[in-house]
Formats: structure tokens, sequence, C-alpha cells
């Protein structure tokens, strides 16, 4: 493999990558997103994402030469780039200086083979989440507790931007992620392949996700930040609810979501 060195600022495919970083619609029109760090870089090699582009630069390759062998195994073409290239692709104020340019997996047939399978295990629907830091997070626990997968319904941050991909510590690569236009349009489908449908709610006349029966496949639908689940959504779901002993009304989502997500692991759907 050739390693061609990039000095220029204005090179083409580090235009294409850096717009990458300007938002969800770049990165659809793309159809790849980038990744940034040693580390989270290495992940996406390993977890078998494919990578386009890998850039690095001679520092990088000096201090984090083990995680960059495993990207160079993977990755379709690398390019070495000038320590003033790293700034134009990074998001953060200290990049390492190791980024990857990888194809965005097909949302719409992740979608379609998850709506047309026989329930197992628990997942998580996350109804327009919109902080990437939330969203990052949620992912990284549906991870950690065994989920099979997590429902995107409705119009959310998106789960390749630099901030979710960080917080979620490459689960993103790992984990199935389900486009849901519509959560109450889907519910039918849903049931239909056996999964059992919950709804998290604020409410403590509703049953105490800590007495709920989740022997069986199950859905737990969270609300976004500010608004929770739209009324649609709660009335095709068993509303149940975190029993709360202090004088706060709520948690956040990501919070929420793992308490409820412990509790699903814990009732036995994920030990299918």
């Amino acid at each position: 493999m050739i390693e061609t060195l990039i000095t220029s600022r204005k090179n083409e495919m580090i235009s294409h990558a850096a717009k990458l970083l300007s938002g969800a619609a770049a990165r659809r029109e793309q159809g790849a997103f980038l990744c940034e760090g040693a580390r989270l870089c290495a992940d996406a090699a390993k977890s078998g994402m494919q990578i386009q582009k890998a850039f690095y630069t001679a520092h990088a390759a000096e201090k984090y030469s083990s995680y960059l062998s495993k990207i160079r195994e993977k990755a379709e073409n690398v390019y070495e780039i000038a320590p003033h290239i790293a700034p134009l692709l990074s998001d953060t104020k200290q990049p390492q200086g190791i980024f990857c340019v990888c194809t965005l997996p097909c949302e719409s047939e992740q979608t379609e083979t998850f709506l047309q399978t026989k329930a197992s295990g628990c997942v998580v629907a996350l109804e327009e989440i919109q902080d990437p830091a939330n969203l990052g997070t949620v992912l990284r626990t549906a991870e950690a507790l065994g989920e099979k997968a997590v429902l995107l319904c409705g119009k959310g941050c998106d789960p390749y931007s630099p901030k979710v991909l960080r917080g979620s510590m490459g689960a993103v690569f790992r984990l199935p992620m389900i486009s849901i236009p519509n959560f109450a349009e889907a519910a039918p489908l849903l049931k239909k392949c056996g999964w059992t449908l919950w709804a998290a709610v604020p409410d403590s006349d509703v049953l105490a996700v800590t007495k709920a029966d989740f022997s069986k496949p199950s859905v737990m639908a969270v609300g976004n930040e500010g608004n929770g689940l739209s009324k649609e959504t709660i009335a095709l779901c068993q509303p149940v609810t975190i029993p709360m002993l202090g004088r706060a009304e709520s948690l956040n989502a990501s919070a929420s979501a793992a308490i409820l997500l412990w509790e699903m692991m814990r009732g036995g759907a994920s030990r299918e």
C-alpha cells in the first residue's frame, strides 16, 4: 500500500472528509461519516466498519503505532497528513491526529430486516432524542447491557455525529441502528413480531419498572429531553415509571435509560 503525504489544506479528499463534520445531510449525501481518535478508529476497524480512507500525522504514527497498524490492515486507502491538516478534520480541541472516513451502514436494510424478524431479547426505542451526549451514553449503556438493537424514532440527533461517536465508545459500530420515522405507525409491526411494548413515563400512578415482567421480548420507549414521549406512543404501550424517592420529578434521558435497561436485563428479556 502506497501512503501519500498530503500537505495542502485545499486537497480535495481533505475537503470532502472535513465536510462530513458539518452535519447529517453532508454525511447522507456522501454515504459516509468521519471518526476521530486512535482508539475509536481502531475500534471501527476491529468492528468491521468499511474504512474508505485513513489519515494520520507523523506524530500520531509514532505515538499510536499499535492502533494505527489495526487501521492500516482494514483501510482501503491510507494517507499521511501534515500537522496543520489535522485541525480541519477534528471536532476536538487537541486532535490525536488519526481519522477515518467510514461507509454509513444501510439504514433501510437494517430497519426492514428488524421489522420482519421474530422478537428476541430487549431493545430501547428513543423518540426524538436531541442531545448527542445523551444518545452516545444510551448507546454505550445499551451495548453493555446486551441490547439487540436501538430504535431511533422520529427526528432525533444523528448517531454518526462526532459527539455521539465519542460518547458511545464504539457502540455505534456494533449495535444495529433501526430508523423508524414514527413509533406509533411501527407499533403494530413490532407487536406482530412478538415484542411487548413499554413506555417510560414520569407518573407515580403507573406500574413501577421494578415490578414489571420483562421475561418476554421487550421494547422500552424513552422520550426526548424536553417533552418526553408522545401521547400516541404512550397509548400503544404499557406505561412504567422509575420510582423517585427524592424531590426531583424526573431524570434525564440517559440516566433514565440506564435504569430502565438494567431492569430489563435483570428481568430476563436480554438473556433469551
